[in-house]
This record gives C-alpha cells, sequence and structure tokens, in this order.
C-alpha cells in the first residue's frame, strides 16, 4: 500500500464514493461534489484521485455491465475498502481532536456568519 495520508480532496472523493454506494462512477462522484459543496471539479481531477485512492488501497473498483444508453461501454465502480474507511476515521478523529482542543477562549471574540 503507498502512502496512508489523505489529502483534503481525497477525503472528499472518499467521503462521496461512501455516500453514493453502490452506484460511486466518475461522473456522479462530479456530480454529489458539485450537489454537496457547490465547487466544480473536473472529472480528470476525479479519475486522478480515484486512481491514487485505489493504488493506496483506499478504494477498489469493478468494471459495471454494458448499458445501451452508454453506447456499450461500462461504468468503472468504486467501494471503499477496510483500509480506506481506517484512514477515514482516523482523519475524522484527528479532526475532532483538534477542534476540541480549542479553548472556548479563542472563540468568543469571533462573529461567525455560519
Amino acid at each position: 500500500m503507498k502512502g496512508t495520508q489523505l489529502g483534503e480532496f481525497e477525503e472528499l472523493i472518499l467521503l462521496i464514493v461512501g455516500v453514493l454506494y453502490p452506484q460511486a462512477y466518475g461522473l456522479n462522484i462530479r456530480l454529489e461534489i458539485q450537489s454537496q459543496t457547490g465547487r466544480t471539479v473536473a472529472l480528470g481531477a476525479i479519475h486522478s484521485a480515484l486512481s491514487r485512492l485505489e493504488e493506496k488501497g483506499f478504494l477498489k473498483s469493478k468494471l459495471a455491465e454494458e448499458t445501451h444508453e452508454r453506447g456499450g461501454r461500462r461504468k468503472r465502480l468504486f467501494t471503499i475498502t477496510a483500509a480506506g474507511k481506517a484512514a477515514m476515521v482516523k482523519n475524522h478523529e484527528m479532526r475532532n481532536n483538534l477542534f476540541n482542543k480549542i479553548p472556548n477562549l479563542a472563540w468568543e471574540s469571533l462573529d461567525y456568519a455560519g
């Protein structure tokens, strides 16, 4: 398994793959990212991240059946692996632990507009 760190975009991709299970494929992931975050992301960037995450062992993929509406092309469907879930849990715990260590005093003078 190559590198176990998750960048912010990689973490987002893993989360979206989980949300879309069992229909997580490139275009569907792109649409869900746009829907959930308002971000416009190039399909190439998504495919690059999916490849990196698969190389790291955080995702696995398989080809779906051919479909007439796709001109006989097959979708590559992605699912999270046990290592991917462990990486997500580790990131989630680290972020929550750090957030919880911020003293209330640090927040008092801030005006949060949500």
